[in-house]
């Protein structure tokens, strides 16, 4: 399983051909131990010393680490037809300190107890945030990141601050929507559409997903110029049509045009159906008020699906999205929908960071050097999404694609085959490496998950290490 770590990085180019062999050899360790800490993963000092050297070199940083994953991911793209979707979102890596400052404060918390006045004790979290483009498939298959921008908060701010600014020392405070888009953190979403735009290169095939956060008049503009597509839910009731109306006021007009019924999960994990009502209807849509000079009017198609009666256990299905794509039926407006509720795979994405990877767990004391860390990991994350999921969408390819004849031959001695099947493919032996990780594949379970998987791959690889080393002990 190391072969992929090749192409992965086949496309790296760094200051230094040392610093390129370092890193292959970082990532081959990493990758054998999903979860270790880096001294655990490297083994002994000298490659643990070698691995910090690296991650605090000032010539290496997450451009240079993931410009190999990238090209990988356009030859991926390339290799594929149709629309490929780009899933934006951003998550937080908190970190615990005595020096916040090295890394940059995010936000406050609870100690957990409070003091003798009966207040609360509270105190800062340092961390850094990350916004990260996954492009995958319209069958769900992550193809890898596209983009990604790594930042920290020297100082403890929020919307609360920029709300709280006022113009020349005056009395009124600052109206957030008026602040130019370039001095808003909010910016990432324009550089990640172009960043990933540019790493896939065709903008024809590319559709940007993106949750409420998205809903950005700036961002909408920057995707048609730069000629891609894009599906984002809306929370905000944006003024339409010159008329003095808004959006939803629009909609609200509208009659049901289709019905969809849908499988959902409660709190508890039971499965019903929820059936959706569906409206569509394309809209001139305004800019935000004072920012009328600079951007025009877009005409996009909003949907709204909203679900019928008020469910138990769960909260009621409300969508409403805004596209640039053309939707002229109940069909058009269903694929958009099955479109946005891919977006859960980056989540999973950064869950797999975070759970499996263990990037919060890190001690690097930083920024610099944690970024370096968790753009490494990201490879790995992304490896771990790909192999759940083409497990679910192409079991019957050929197994020698992911494993190594010697790994074929342990897992079949480690966990032995329950209905007989000899067949060399790529489902039968991921499903024994989750085994490996404590999946009980019972007749009515779901494939694995990224949480067996990752298991089973520590497990292997150190099965794997013994196995060798009691071969070459034997000779």
């Amino acid at each position: 399983m190391e072969r992929w770590i090749d192409q992965e990085l086949a496309g790296c180019e760094f200051a230094d051909e040392r610093l390129g062999r370092r890193f292959g050899m970082l990532m081959e360790q990493l990758s054998k131990g999903i979860g270790r800490t880096i001294p655990l993963a490297c083994g002994d000092w000298a490659a643990t010393k070698a691995a910090y050297r690296f991650l605090d070199n000032d010539r290496v940083s997450e451009a240079e680490i993931l410009a190999g994953h990238f090209q990988a991911t356009r030859d991926r793209f390339d290799a594929v037809e149709g629309p490929v979707l780009v899933l934006h979102d951003t998550t937080e890596f908190s970190y615990t300190r005595e020096n916040a400052e090295a890394i940059g404060l995010t936000h406050k918390v609870a100690k957990g107890h409070k003091d003798k006045a009966g207040r609360q004790r509270m105190h800062t979290v340092c961390g850094i945030l990350m916004h990260s483009s996954l492009a995958v498939t319209t069958d769900g298959l992550p193809l890898g990141l596209a983009a990604i921008k790594l930042w920290t908060r020297k100082k403890f701010k929020g919307t609360n601050a920029l709300q709280g600014k006022t113009l020349d020392g005056g009395k009124h405070s600052v109206n957030t929507t008026r602040i130019p888009i370039e001095e808003k953190e909010s910016v990432r979403w324009l550089q990640n559409a172009q960043q990933s735009t540019a790493t896939l290169g065709d903008a024809s095939r590319i559709v940007h997903v993106g949750d409420r956060e998205s809903d950005i008049y700036e961002l909408f503009c920057e995707c048609e110029a730069l000629g891609t597509k894009f599906v984002f839910r809306t929370c905000n009731d944006r003024r339409a049509e010159d008329d003095g109306r808004t959006v939803y006021e629009v909609m609200e007009e509208q009659r049901v045009k289709g019905v969809h019924r849908i499988e959902v999960r409660d709190n508890k994990g039971k499965p019903s159906t929820a059936v959706l009502e569906i409206k569509y209807q394309k809209i001139q849509v305004c800019p935000p008020i004072g920012k009328e000079k600079r951007y025009g009017n877009l005409e996009l198609t909003v949907i709204h699906a909203t679900e019928r009666g008020t469910p138990k256990n769960r909260q009621r299905i409300e969508w409403k999205l805004v596209t640039n794509l053309p939707v002229t039926c109940k069909a058009d407006a269903i694929e958009k929908l099955e479109w946005y509720a891919l977006r859960w795979k980056i989540e999973t994405f950064h869950k797999v960071l975070k759970s499996g990877c263990k990037a919060e767990d890190s001690k690097l004391r930083t920024a610099e050097r944690l970024a370096n860390l968790i753009a490494m990991m990201c490879i790995l994350a992304w490896r771990v999404l790909w192999l759940t999921t083409v497990n679910r969408t192409s079991p019957e390819l050929p197994a020698k694609l992911m494993f190594t004849e010697a790994e074929m031959k342990l897992l079949e001695r480690l966990v032995p085959a329950k209905d007989g099947a000899t067949k060399k493919t790529v489902g039968r032996f991921l499903t024994l490496l989750a085994r490996l990780g404590g999946y009980l594949n019972r007749t009515r379970d779901t494939p694995p998950g990224n949480m067996v998987l990752w298991r089973g791959m520590a497990r292997l690889t150190d099965i794997h290490l013994g196995y060798c080393l009691a071969k070459d002990v034997g000779n």
